[in-house]
């Protein structure tokens, strides 16, 4: 069964034409139908064809579906269709395996918020949600994702995702890791983003005129202010961190990188790349010789030394030798 948003469109159009007391649905309706509800919420003209609609239908009547009461009516050679039962609808059943299964995901989703301050309400919702459809998950959980609920700014996020969502100027007050003082700003929120345990906020800085990227638990306080909300019309953010690793976007064109890798730690790398532009130059006994298309900041830099003696820069120059430097500094720490 295709469970998509279009599946549903089709399942809700035949449930109104079987449950008509006014038209008798042959076929050839039925088809007409769904594919004029697919237009209207899709815009697709195509719609169809009439194999889809009965694997539709037959799916309807399944214990998988809803198994509803459809009655076949013989008119000459001709047959149409209706419920059985006038007050039908799948709208009145409960869920079906496979909404029920859907449901389930959501709620394990959900549970990974539980607890958190700043996302008070996911525990009542979760709680209706497993009242209401008898979806209690128990209390054995079966995945568990990277969080860190106890890193400050988290109690922000609420706040901005409703200011990005309503458009909404905000007064921000700011203290970055290299401030002595906290400065004011007047921000307009575009994006909210997580990097290595830590939330990120990225939108327009009015004083400045400038995209600014702020991390959260440097925000000091956040208040609503008055003005005209500046959209953003240029950033796709979608696209916007294809060339670089984390949330620094420098203003610099991509580079190539190449790195050694050690054969013995290459098949870690192979199953999880450094970054999406990743592929391999060649494989010797050295190793495996890879090469990355990326824009250099600090956050590619700590990950590349997070690998320690598995890997090595092989260029370009300046990345090499700023590689150099940080691993020669580590050193030093640890001289005595």
């Amino acid at each position: 069964m295709a469970t998509n948003k279009h599946a549903l469109i089709r399942y809700q159009a035949l449930d109104r034409c079987f449950a008509s007391r006014g038209k008798r649905y042959f076929i050839e309706d039925l088809l007409e139908a769904v594919n004029e509800a697919l237009y209207e919420y899709t815009g697709n003209v195509e719609g169809i064809k009439l194999r889809q609609l009965r694997d539709d239908i037959r799916y309807m009547k399944s214990d998988q579906g809803w198994s509803i009461p459809l009655e076949n009516h013989s008119e000459g050679k001709r047959v149409w269709y209706r419920y059985a039962e006038p007050d039908f609808s799948i709208n009145k059943r409960p869920l079906n395996e496979d909404e029920a299964s859907q449901l389930k995901e959501a709620l394990l989703t959900l549970n990974r918020f539980k607890g958190m301050p700043q996302f008070v309400w996911v525990d009542e919702l979760v709680a209706r949600l497993e009242s209401g459809f008898g979806l209690k998950q128990g209390a054995e959980r079966i995945i568990e994702f990277e969080e860190n609920p106890y890193l400050k700014g988290g109690e922000h996020i609420t706040t901005l995702f409703h200011a990005i969502l309503g458009k909404q100027v905000l007064q921000v007050r700011y203290q970055g890791f290299k401030q002595v003082d906290p400065i004011d700003l007047r921000l307009h929120p575009y994006y909210l983003k997580q990097y290595n345990n830590r939330w990120f906020v990225f939108g327009w800085d009015e004083a400045g005129a400038r995209l600014m990227n702020m991390a959260l638990d440097r925000i000091v306080s956040i208040l609503p202010s008055k003005g005209k909300y500046i959209s953003n019309e240029h950033i796709n953010f979608g696209e916007y961190f294809e060339d670089v690793v984390g949330v620094t976007v420098p203003e610099a064109e991509p580079e190539i990188i190449e790195i050694m890798v050690d054969t013995k730690h290459w098949p870690y790398l192979e199953t999880k790349p450094l970054h999406g532009s990743q592929k391999v130059l060649d494989k010797t006994k050295a190793g495996v010789r890879i090469q990355l298309e990326l824009k250099v900041n600090y956050e590619m830099q700590a990950l590349l030394l997070s690998y320690g003696d598995a890997i090595a820069v092989l260029k370009p120059a300046g990345l090499r030798k700023a590689m150099k430097e940080r691993v020669r500094a580590t050193r030093e720490r640890y001289r005595n």
